[in-house]
């Protein structure tokens, strides 16, 4: 499986509960091992936002996928 599909795929994990609370994530790109991805809705300007990215999405993406080593916010 191409590393973009686990990316995604990883991301479809996690996005019901970003949905949940009014939130949700897109996937910008991946470069030099780091996921950028974009917090939409009440995401994007939660003030937990910081946590959400590096505890949450972080976390299950770097569990899941070892290539990958940070995820990052771009706007």
């Amino acid at each position: 499986m191409a590393i973009i599909d686990q990316i995604n795929e990883v991301l479809e994990q996690i996005r019901p509960s970003l949905q949940a609370d009014g939130g949700d994530v897109e996937f910008v790109s991946y470069e030099n091992n780091v996921v950028n991805v974009r917090l939409q809705g009440a995401c994007g300007s939660c003030p937990m936002s910081t946590m959400t990215l590096k505890h949450g999405i972080e976390a299950a993406m770097t569990k899941a996928i070892p290539e990958v080593t940070a995820v990052e916010q771009v706007f």
